[in-house]
């Protein structure tokens, strides 16, 4: 009964006109939305307006949040769930937004604990995300991904891969997939991705993933998520094989748009 009522309930959501506005901001803030066809914008836009009215917004820091700052959060989520069961977020509740740079306080040693390494110190964070609570976004760092799209940078794309990852309960790298063959080809590939480039890193090479994606399983897969869509081209010539997971993945092929937006744009 309670699945029939959320099924109506989204329902009667897209059948709401989508704001042209809304769509300006899409349309200026993510290069990505202009390279989907007809019916993935159509789909994209249905579930921006369903996430928008389901998820809890807070502005922190002094923001007054507005419709572009939903509206360009929003589109980047769902872009990553397009093809995938719709309830993915149900561990979304609340999304924070700062204006700037949160600076997240030393933590604390609890009764019990023993320090076996020095904590980390207080550092500026530009996103966060918590397996059992907020995802938290900076705007500027959002807006600074806006800016240099292409780059492989994307806030919102890492903050949200990481709630994918978070699904079966623990963030290892690993978010929650249809059958033991994909797990297994997931583990295989990569894991050997992520060694190489911990090695190279470690070697001080230079290397295609941005270096954070070292530092641990799941911070890889949410930096290489950033690369598949922002740079899916790039990352086929550098890392196929982890190209190929992803799409499977995400059941998404963001260097077959790319290619296809290119060759409609040369031949208008």
């Amino acid at each position: 009964m309670f699945d029939w009522f959320t099924k109506r309930r989204r329902q009667k959501l897209t059948e709401v006109p989508f704001p042209s506005d809304w769509e300006n901001m899409i349309r200026r803030n993510m290069v990505h939305y202009g390279m989907l066809d007809d019916d993935e914008r159509r789909r994209l836009r249905g579930l921006i307006q369903i996430f928008i009215v389901e998820k809890s917004w807070e502005g922190c820091g002094g923001l007054e949040l507005t419709d572009e700052i939903r509206v360009t959060i929003s589109a980047g989520a769902c872009l990553l769930i397009l093809n995938l069961p719709h309830n993915t977020y149900e561990n979304v509740e609340t999304i924070i937004v700062y204006p700037s740079d949160v600076v997240v306080p030393e933590r604390k040693l609890g009764f019990f604990e023993t320090a076996l390494a020095p904590l980390e110190p207080a550092t500026p964070v530009s996103g966060q995300a918590f397996e059992q609570g907020p995802v938290i976004l900076v705007w500027d760092a959002i807006l600074e991904s806006v800016r240099h799209q292409g780059s492989g940078y994307n806030v919102v794309y890492h903050e949200f891969a990481h709630k994918l990852d978070m699904q079966d309960g623990v963030a290892d790298g690993t978010p929650r997939l249809r059958d033991r063959a994909e797990y297994r080809d997931w583990v295989k590939t990569c894991s050997r991705e992520y060694l190489r480039l911990l090695k190279d890193v470690e070697k001080g090479k230079r290397t295609f993933l941005d270096e954070y994606g070292a530092t641990d399983e799941a911070e890889f897969f949410a930096v290489a998520t950033e690369h598949f869509f922002d740079q899916p081209q790039q990352m086929i010539k550098y890392a196929p094989e982890l190209y190929r997971v992803l799409k499977e993945y995400y059941c998404q092929d963001p260097a077959r748009r790319m290619e296809r937006n290119l060759c409609a744009g040369q031949q208008g």
